[in-house]
């Protein structure tokens, strides 16, 4: 899907008086966000919105990396093909010679790797290269996408399109893994070309997490549309730097808050209890205009539902390349060693590969 104006939020937000001009309080905001905004806000995040093969920097120590760059750039030559170029209009056909055969072979690419090896820079890189229409999106955002829509409009709306970009493909439960397993089928069948983004193989997904076996005929079908290619390497946000940077007395953080227009300022645990009222499918629109994230008593989560929607808003936040200044705990330490042995180990860690590289953006 090509870039769109984004349709207005309905924020509610709960005067405190005496506030006229402090800080943006999280916690106090209530976004209303039209599904017409979710459709349209399937687009790369600022991040990664002018980016390209060109612009992605391979490890030279990994050759996996650029057999990766390679293979992608094939695969947006064939995008298009056999779907009218996805425009819907019926391909052209030549009165001397041939139509050339639809492309065989996996309907997608699978990019399985650690953090921080740049698979979304190279996802992004196959969106902007790719003819729309076309979607990108996080796995949550596209169930999330469903769930507003409904299934039937769902498959309608992205049937039309060359491609669908999956980010941080995850399945955390059984009803996701039938959802987007019927889903994509659906898809596939109609033409869309498919790419995705994971921390863990297509046949292993679910493990771990919940009775796999219950539901291996799912995950078969699902990795069966993937080429999976293995994408090695160091996190690039860790290559010579140095671990959490320490955290700001509460004087300071608020003072940072207090002079940098945009800014947010909250107390951890109030801004985590207010998002167990926001639907994640939100948080994007609760850091509207935000220009920094300020954080008082940063603390370790002990909770998994509240870990797990933190995660969601650390995703968030780093599509939008807020840099965070906080007080307590070094983000490095706000999961417990137990979470980082569970079957979330790698969401947990890819949320503190981000929170600590924004944590460092506000030390810059």
């Amino acid at each position: 899907m090509s870039a769109a104006p984004r349709p207005a939020t309905a924020t509610e937000t709960i005067a405190v008086p005496g506030q006229a001009g402090a800080p943006i309080a999280l916690a106090s905001r209530r976004p209303v966000v039209p599904a017409e905004r979710l459709v349209a806000e399937m687009v790369p995040p600022p991040r990664f919105s002018q980016v390209s093969f060109g612009t992605y920097l391979p490890d030279q120590s990994q050759p996996s990396q650029y057999e990766a760059v390679q293979v992608l750039e094939q695969f947006a030559t064939t995008l298009g093909r056999g779907n009218g170029g996805g425009n819907g209009s019926a391909p052209k056909r030549s009165w001397f010679r041939r139509s050339a055969p639809a492309p065989t072979g996996p309907a997608g690419v699978y990019l399985d790797g650690g953090y921080g090896v740049g698979k979304t820079h190279l996802l992004a890189s196959l969106w902007h290269a790719a003819p729309g229409p076309k979607a990108f999106g996080t796995f949550v955002e596209l169930t999330n996408l469903v769930g507003a829509l409904g299934f039937q409009q769902a498959v309608q709306t992205l049937s039309g399109h060359t491609l669908l970009c999956i980010d941080e493909f995850e399945l955390d439960d059984p009803g996701d893994t039938v959802l987007v397993s019927t889903l994509l089928g659906r898809l596939v069948d109609n033409g869309v070309k498919l790419c995705a983004t994971s921390n863990t193989l297509p046949e292993k997904l679910g493990e771990g997490r919940f009775a796999a076996a219950d539901f291996l005929r799912e995950i078969q079908g699902l990795s069966a549309h993937f080429r999976p290619m293995r994408i090695d390497g160091q996190d690039y946000r860790h290559r010579g730097l140095p671990d959490a940077p320490p955290p700001y007395p509460d004087d300071t953080v608020e003072a940072v808050a207090g002079r940098t227009p945009g800014a947010s300022l909250d107390d951890f645990d109030a801004l985590l209890a207010h998002l167990s009222a926001v639907h994640p499918s939100r948080y994007g629109a609760l850091l509207d205009d935000v220009t920094a994230v300020c954080l008082r008593g940063v603390r370790q989560v002990d909770d998994q539902s509240t870990a797990l929607r933190l995660v969601v808003l650390a995703d968030r936040m780093y599509d939008r390349e807020l840099p965070i200044t906080a007080s307590g705990l070094p983000f490095d330490q706000v999961f417990p060693e137990e979470m980082l042995r569970g079957g979330y180990r790698k969401k947990y860690l890819r949320a503190i590969s981000r929170l600590v590289a924004l944590a460092r953006d506000s030390a810059k």
